[in-house]
């Protein structure tokens, strides 16, 4: 690949460009998976062990991924290209590109499946049909739209040309809009949310439940838990917030971006924490009730509450907005690699790879009921190899790559230059980098791979990773 610079898309401003990098990062991650782990796993000192980990490796990680994409001015394929080729590295760390972007493709893929159960639950909601429900009754509307597998088609499908609606029109005409609209309108509802939570009776409960830390509760496996969530949360990994950097202008500062959008993504898991576990609480249900706590333990919980009707239909559209801002962000790196060093004009890219996208998202569709137990990989099937291959794999693998290009293959001259921070923050910046968040990255990644008895994938990870460092040397050496 030949240097490319990127096209002229760019942030109309600093405070957008955060509005769009927050959209990405809150997602279902925040209003359904830190809930449901934090319940599991004892409330408040997983909190504090999660805030550890979101400053020593979520943040570092976060911003080396946007400096990475802002020096290198392209999408993430050619973006690695352009980098190796001024630090003189080995032509190998393209493929650090090539994983986000497909990283991306395969997450959106389900991911589409997965936001279309919060727009079936918002139109039932706002139908009434959650009122005065029962948990039978709610575990039955789950499973049956679990097993129609035309239900969940169509849902994924409109999700789908949502995504490929916004993503189509450009950064400033497409997700710029979109995003001046949901994030505005995610924290509005969050915040009437959190007011009617306070009116709740348990609101103090929830509160304590969050921030008393009960160190006894405290498992090794809730730290890994607490270390691989605040590496997820913020949408790290794969490439999106790469392609979101090379689209951030050079007066604009990445550390100030870097901690606003992960205290604005944490501030949001908090507050929906604060929500969820009040109306658990005030409702008499357990806060550790799993994945189950967002479509089958809250809706049962707007049944029965004054109000109820009004105040889960919003939520819902809280968690179709949160669902749709990450959504687009995911496309992007695919995209964006199709535009610049394909040629493709933007809105015929979009339709063509959404289209593969759900193409792809159909077998996630039948893993729910059809082929629910056609077996892919160690016995999971199409939707739980993806997410499997994504999350524990992939997503690591990147995060943990980005650090290492950025501390130990990235001259000083041009992190100065970018990140334009004093001295000891610098230095300490690059120790966690060289040091803390990747081995704890790695940490995550072996131990996800171990529980999952998956010794076949860390072998050839293994001996992938040797041949590519011998290949290396060889080709110093010529």
């Amino acid at each position: 690949m030949g240097q490319l610079n990127l096209s002229k898309e760019s942030w109309s401003s600093q405070t957008v460009f955060i509005l769009a990098a927050v959209g990405s990062a809150v997602g279902l991650g925040n209003l359904w998976k830190f809930p449901y782990i934090t319940g599991e796993n004892g409330g408040g000192a997983f909190v504090l062990v999660y805030l550890i980990c979101i400053l020593l490796i979520g943040v570092p990680v976060l911003i080396a991924e946007f400096l990475l994409g802002r020096s290198g001015g392209a999408n993430p394929l050619q973006t690695m290209a352009n980098l190796t080729r001024r630090h003189k590295a080995s032509k190998l760390w393209w493929l650090l590109g090539l994983n986000g972007v497909l990283a991306g493709v395969l997450i959106l893929s389900f991911y589409t499946v997965i936001a279309g159960w919060g727009v079936a639950y918002f139109i039932s909601s706002l139908q009434g049909s959650f009122d005065q429900i029962s948990s039978d009754a709610v575990g039955a509307h789950f499973s049956g739209l679990l097993q129609s597998p035309y239900e969940l088609l169509f849902w994924h499908t409109v999700v789908s040309i949502a995504t490929v609606m916004i993503a189509s029109r450009g950064v400033r005409s497409g997700i710029e809009k979109a995003i001046n609209f949901m994030m505005p309108g995610l924290l509005i509802i969050l915040l009437i949310l959190l007011g009617y939570a306070t009116t709740t009776g348990a609101f103090g409960q929830s509160f304590s439940f969050l921030f008393s830390p009960d160190f006894s509760k405290l498992s090794w496996e809730a730290v890994l838990i607490a270390m691989g969530h605040a590496f997820f949360t913020l949408s790290i990994g794969m490439a999106a917030m790469m392609v979101y950097g090379s689209y951030l202008g050079e007066k604009q500062s990445i550390i100030k971006a870097g901690l606003w959008i992960a205290a604005a993504d944490t501030l949001i898991a908090l507050l929906a924490g604060l929500v969820i576990f009040s109306i658990v609480f005030a409702n008499g249900m357990e806060p550790g009730s799993g994945p189950g706590l967002l479509f089958q333990t809250l809706p049962v919980a707007f049944g029965q509450m004054w109000g109820g009707v009004f105040f889960g239909t919003l939520f819902f559209a809280l968690v179709v907005m949160a669902a749709l801002s990450s959504a687009i962000s995911l496309i992007e790196p695919a995209l964006s690699w199709m535009e610049q060093s394909w040629g493709m004009k933007r809105s015929k890219a979009a339709w063509l790879l959404g289209s593969v996208i759900w193409f792809i998202g159909i077998g996630t569709v039948f893993s729910f009921n059809r082929w629910e137990d056609f077996d892919v990989l160690g016995g999971r099937n199409i939707f739980e190899t993806l997410d499997f291959i994504t999350t524990n794999i992939m997503l690591p693998l990147g995060g943990m790559l980005m650090c290492v290009f950025v501390a130990w293959v990235m001259n000083d001259q041009v992190r100065e230059d970018q990140l334009k921070l004093a001295p000891l923050w610098m230095k300490l910046l690059v120790f966690d980098l060289k040091w803390i968040a990747p081995v704890a990255v790695m940490v995550v990644f072996a131990s996800n791979l171990v529980a999952a008895d998956s010794t076949v994938i860390m072998v050839g990870i293994t001996l992938m990773l040797y041949s590519a460092y011998i290949w290396q040397r060889k080709s110093r050496l010529a």
